[in-house]
């Protein structure tokens, strides 16, 4: 059997092993530096998200969109908490609705830094605005943040408007609706009150221009407004026909050049009764030009293209003497509740001509209903739904279904039709008799005779 002798180490072996294993000597400064790890210095970025968390909720934010809002704004944790806290008591000392708030904030949150909003601690009220709105704070502080400019700055502007004889009401919608209006000069803001006192336009009507029309203040009058009213008259409209409808629908001057003949280029093409064609012409062919502008704008607000919008006002010009706020709200309907594109409007533009709580809500109504109790053969569109008369859309999908006709309305059993004329006026219509005489009675025999 080998056996295997371990080599003794020699003393040299012995030195070099001892001096790798013992230490260097080190001074007492360098000993007591021990690391620090990051955590033991400053908060944790978890700590911080809860701080900041619990910051937001104090303030009204609701939970469920705080996770959402801090992920998306990390640049929060950066912040210094007592700084923020301070931001979020600025912003709630203006004395405005905590949901306004909230919302304004999700929409800008750079308007919590504490350098820019503790200029603002003097209040929106000691701006000498009177009847402060929540969108007129909203545009301002956005505005002000983007430009760096001070609540100086708004000041002084607020004296300039009113120098020139603005009321507090068109200031404050001015501001609201126009805050550039804060980094122009006297000057530019005189030369558009002289443009209109040129034409004729009085003075105590300015004001309500303004206030109807606050950007305005915006357009150039060499290069926009003058050209403009140039186009008007080139149209065949007096300078007296002009300024009326100026001072009735200040808007009017937000058109852009060659629009107004566009408009009255189409309305030359239009086919449609009389009744209708005589209501959208009743003001005027300026007003009506104007009116289908501000169609053409409603339907391009919701996706149509120019082109697109005035082929539905073609097809559909009842469209033109309806209220604004009621093609809104069947579009929204449209959208919203029904679930269809917009596009349908191009196909079905009679949607936009029929009544919407006599025709188009009950209409609806029924359809979902058989919808959900699986009554419908086959799926029913818009043309479907809008095209067909009143009796044929009863006897297709009302009539069958007796639970159906209170929900139509129309036709039902339940509602009481009211006669147009009083009760026995068909006596009083009845035409009268005359008694026959011979003479007559021989005449008719003699008529018949010769036939």
């Amino acid at each position: 059997m080998a056996i295997r002798f371990l080599k003794r180490p020699t003393v040299h072996n012995l030195k070099s092993i001892v001096a790798f294993q013992t230490p260097k000597p080190q001074s007492l400064s360098t000993v007591t530096q021990i690391p620090v790890s990051p955590r033991t210095s400053q908060q944790s970025p978890y700590r911080k998200q809860i701080s900041l968390f619990n910051l937001f909720q104090r303030h009204g934010f609701p939970p469920s969109q705080l996770h959402g809002f801090l992920k998306k704004n990390q640049f929060f944790q950066n912040y210094n908490p007592h700084e923020l806290e301070k931001s979020l008591g600025i912003f709630f000392s203006f004395q405005i609705p905590q949901k306004f708030i909230i919302s304004l904030i999700s929409d800008y949150p750079r308007l919590l830094e504490f350098e820019f909003l503790k200029k603002w601690e003097m209040g929106i009220a000691k701006l000498g605005v009177s009847g402060v709105s929540p969108l007129m704070i909203r545009n301002v502080l956005e505005f002000s943040r983007r430009f760096e400019l001070d609540p100086v700055d708004v000041s002084r502007c607020v004296k300039i408007l009113k120098g020139l004889g603005l009321r507090d009401g068109t200031v404050g919608r001015v501001l609201e609706e126009f805050p550039r209006v804060i980094v122009m000069n006297e000057g530019e803001i005189q030369r558009k009150i002289h443009f209109f006192l040129g034409i004729g336009i009085p003075e105590n009507s300015i004001n309500g221009i303004f206030h109807s029309l606050p950007g305005i203040l915006g357009l150039g009058v060499e290069d926009r407004l003058k050209p403009l009213l140039s186009e008007f008259l080139k149209l065949g409209f007096t300078e007296k026909v002009v300024r009326r409808e100026i001072s009735r629908e200040p808007r009017m001057l937000g058109m852009e050049l060659g629009e107004l003949s566009r408009c009255l280029e189409f309305l030359g093409t239009l086919k449609c009764r009389v009744p209708i064609k005589e209501n959208i012409f009743s003001k005027g062919e300026l007003r009506a030009g104007f009116e289908v502008k501000l169609r053409v704008d409603c339907l391009c607000s919701y996706g149509l293209i120019r082109r697109e919008a005035f082929e539905v006002l073609w097809k559909e010009p009842r469209v033109i003497i309806y209220e604004i706020k009621d093609i809104e709200e069947k579009i929204e309907f449209l959208v919203h509740t029904m679930r269809y594109n917009v596009g349908c409007l191009i196909e079905v533009p009679e949607y936009l001509g029929v009544n919407f709580d006599k025709q188009i809500v009950p209409r609806w109504n029924v359809i979902e209903y058989l919808r959900s109790k699986g009554g419908l053969g086959c799926k029913v569109g818009l043309k479907g739904l809008i095209k067909p008369s009143r009796l044929r859309f009863y006897n297709l999908y009302v009539k069958p279904y007796p639970e159906c006709e209170k929900m139509f309305g129309r036709f039902s059993s339940d509602v009481e039709v009211g006669n147009r004329h009083p009760v026995g006026l068909w006596k009083l219509m009845k035409p009268q008799k005359h008694p026959e005489s011979e003479e007559d009675v021989k005449n008719m025999k003699f008529f018949v005779q010769s036939l």
